[in-house]
């Protein structure tokens, strides 16, 4: 991820113009007295480029009418990009000469006429799709045979990361797919790889791209039926969501793994505090990977002699910068983080969907199961969901369901799980560092008509619960679970809203204590280490591997208040998202929150659950948003408030979702403190600074923690192991 430099010749401004294959809205226009050869107008949904212009030159964005909206300089590549416009007529006017031509931004729910599509040409190996407004996508095709021995069934995998790089991507399901029979696609988004364009995190226009990649490999001979799935993880999972909203009429489903409801809110800014570990290293790394030529398999394509990839990394300059842009305010601002929140588009996905995803995500954070109600367009949703880690969504209980699902809904073929189970240790092997996992046997035989077979999947409850996850196999952490619970939606209905109030001594009660009284901890982060993995000094393994080590320690004394409820007397399946609702005040005007949930096992042993985070000066809710086990904030910035001075106030703290077995003995314990030592590989800018913070409870004051719980649930009789939940350390108490 090490950002390439960039050649000699484009730093001395000579850099010559892109050729872009025609499309429907490119054009070029001569613009007399600015010394430069043709330019080349691309407009397209939301924006106006040029390309080969003079570097430096100022240029005005005009409206229909001749008046000046907007001015820019041309920059070194001889490229300039005007975002963020509305649909209509424009043209661009050097600072000398004439204005061009008018030309026309289309709407986002404009898409071309079908045979701009057919008439691309897209084979097996690397190549180049074209987008509706010129722009060129770098694709690569894996077939799972001869083409002649075709269609396929096929799927499209859509990222910045390289999903088209020809000898392999990093991050993709390519070879699981094609060993599993299906044609796989990866493409690069705009301004990514050897992708034209510009890059910015999910502006709409990548998910016009999205529609104009499924129709355009739809229409290719070696499709079955010309339709087409999508598959991915993470980033190529997020995507998923942007395209189906899209709805590109050649779009059969979509089976996004480990993603996040909002990228802004729940990763980058948990509480309004931002994750200054994963999230933003990741953000760096992609206006590292972004600039033009900084992705190492581009740049040897373009050493090869690939002159569409050397020309499309022109408007590279034009990426605004995704760190930037994080970095600019901890409040939510609708234009850089509204576009971040998927929850808006989850009503215009009306093809079937299987989403899977890990309530401990070191990545993304789990947050996404806040979502899953919004899939209301669709009459068929199914999701797994599981304690772990990224890789979950991959993992031994998860992908019999998920190729399930693509066999029958994108192949429309009885399932088979034969092939899956042959490379599930090899795959198994490289991502976890073991093949002792096993895949279920089939329930469908090859006598199962395709009708029934469908019958009975959609017959299942559609929301999967795998518990325990790590506990499950003969190595200890292998991902496997012990346990599974169906329902039929989330949150479940029939599950209990349950309060636990806090109370003199450190307990947590079922009422709000008589007597009122207060406890108080010194907000000390530096007493803490920032993570539980990687520590200083420490070589920790591979995060996801079965013998990665982790180190959870208990917060020094006096920095953090704990509260442990009486023994549960029977089994119970605790969830969230929870609340919780706390009266606090500070000697400083603000003050970072984390409260944590915690199993404190009849064994003596303690395991982490699940957290959730505030900035007190954030704690403005938006009411019409939240709910009793869900409180979401504005994080606007007019609606930030400093803590009174000597006044209890009352704040709400987001407990991310998570589904965690309490057996009977165990209690619930939850810790509030400074951030810090409860997530795997976030880290935190917090303000935290050693300022005494004072947590108040009683009938006046009823601080509480809300949760949702569920008996009647059958449980394995033992704990697991210490240490042996995915995602979920475990210490001594």
């Amino acid at each position: 991820m090490r950002p390439r430099a960039l050649p000699a010749l484009l730093l001395v401004g000579t850099f010559v113009a892109a050729s872009v294959a025609s499309s429907m809205a490119s054009a070029s226009w001569q613009p007399a007295g600015t010394g430069s050869a043709e330019w080349i107008v691309r407009p397209g949904p939301g924006q106006v480029a040029i390309l080969g212009a003079a570097p430096g030159i100022d240029v005005d964005l005009l409206g229909a009418d001749g008046s000046v909206l907007a001015s820019d300089q041309v920059d070194l590549l001889g490229s300039l990009l005007f975002r963020n416009l509305e649909p209509g007529d424009y043209s661009l006017q050097p600072e000398s000469g004439d204005a061009t031509d008018l030309v026309t931004v289309p709407g986002f729910d404009e898409p071309p006429a079908p045979d701009f599509y057919t008439s691309q040409q897209i084979g097996s190996g690397f190549g180049y799709l074209t987008a509706r407004d010129g722009t060129t996508l770098s694709v690569n095709v894996m077939l799972p045979g001869d083409p002649a021995d075709g269609p396929f069934p096929t799927v499209v995998e859509y990222s910045g990361y390289d999903p088209s790089n020809p000898t392999g991507s990093g991050v993709s399901v390519a070879p699981l797919a094609v060993a599993l029979g299906y044609a796989w696609v990866g493409v690069n988004m705009r301004g990514s790889g050897c992708s034209g364009g510009s890059f910015d995190y999910f502006e709409p226009i990548q998910a016009t791209d999205g529609y104009d990649a499924i129709e355009a490999v739809a229409a290719q001979p070696w499709v079955q039926d010309n339709r087409v799935g999508m598959v991915g993880i993470s980033w190529s999972g997020i995507s998923q969501l942007y395209t189906a909203a899209a709805q590109p009429p050649s779009l059969l489903a979509i089976a996004p793994i480990s993603v996040v409801d909002s990228s802004a809110l729940y990763t980058l800014y948990p509480g309004g505090i931002l994750n200054n570990g994963f999230a933003l290293d990741w953000a760096q790394s992609r206006d590292t990977e972004t600039q033009a030529f900084g992705q190492g398999w581009a740049q040897t394509r373009i050493d090869e002699g690939d002159t569409v990839c050397h020309d499309n990394q022109d408007l590279r300059l034009q990426n605004p910068g995704l760190a930037n842009q994080i970095l600019a305010s901890p409040f939510y601002d609708e234009e850089s983080a509204g576009k971040a929140d998927t929850t808006r588009l989850l009503p215009n996905i009306t093809v079937p969907v299987f989403l899977a995803g890990a309530w401990q995500d070191e990545q993304t954070g789990g947050h996404f199961a806040n979502m899953l109600g919004g899939f209301t367009g669709t009459y068929h949703f199914y999701a797994s969901l599981v304690n772990g880690m990224h890789t979950e969504s991959l993992s031994a209980g998860i992908a019999p369901r998920w190729l399930e699902f693509l066999d029958l809904y994108v192949a429309h073929r009885t399932p088979s799980l034969e092939v899956l189970r042959a490379i599930a240790p090899v795959l198994a092997g490289t991502i976890w560092n073991t093949d002792q996992i096993t895949i279920r046997e089939d329930r469908f035989s090859p006598e199962t008509s395709y009708e029934d077979a469908l019958a009975t999947f959609e017959a299942d409850p559609p929301v999967e619960v795998l518990m325990e996850e790590g506990a499950g196999g003969a190595v200890p952490l292998a991902p496997m679970p012990s346990f599974s619970q169906g329902f039929d939606s989330w949150p479940v209905s029939g599950a209990e809203t349950t309060a636990w109030y806090l109370d003199a001594d450190g307990a947590l009660t079922t009422e709000p204590a008589v007597e009122g009284g207060a406890v108080s901890y010194v907000a000390d982060p530096e007493n803490v280490p920032e993570q539980y993995f990687g520590a200083a000094g420490t070589d920790p393994g591979p995060i996801w591997s079965v013998d990665a080590q982790f180190d959870w320690l208990a917060e020094p004394s006096g920095t953090a208040a704990s509260f442990s409820s009486e023994p549960f007397a029977e089994d119970a399946l605790v969830m969230g998202s929870g609340s919780a609702d706390l009266w606090i005040s500070s000697d400083a005007a603000d003050t970072d929150l984390e409260v944590t949930v915690i199993e404190a096992r009849a064994d003596g042993t303690e395991v982490l659950v699940q957290s959730g985070w505030l900035r007190a000066s954030h704690r403005a809710l938006d009411e019409d948003a939240s709910t009793e086990l869900h409180p979401v904030q504005t994080h606007l910035e007019a609606d930030a408030a400093p803590l009174p001075a000597g006044e209890l106030v009352p704040v709400r703290v987001d407990i991310y979702p998570f589904a965690h077995p309490f057996r009977e003995g165990s209690r619930l314990m939850v810790t509030i403190d400074a951030p810090g030592g409860n997530r795997q590989i976030w880290l935190w800018d917090t303000i935290a600074n050693g300022e005494t913070v004072n947590i108040a409870f009683g009938e006046a004051n009823p601080s509480r923690i809300v949760l949702s719980t569920l008996t009647g649930t059958d449980f394995p009789d033992d704990y697991p192991a210490c240490g042996t939940l995915r995602g979920q350390p475990c210490r001594e108490a």
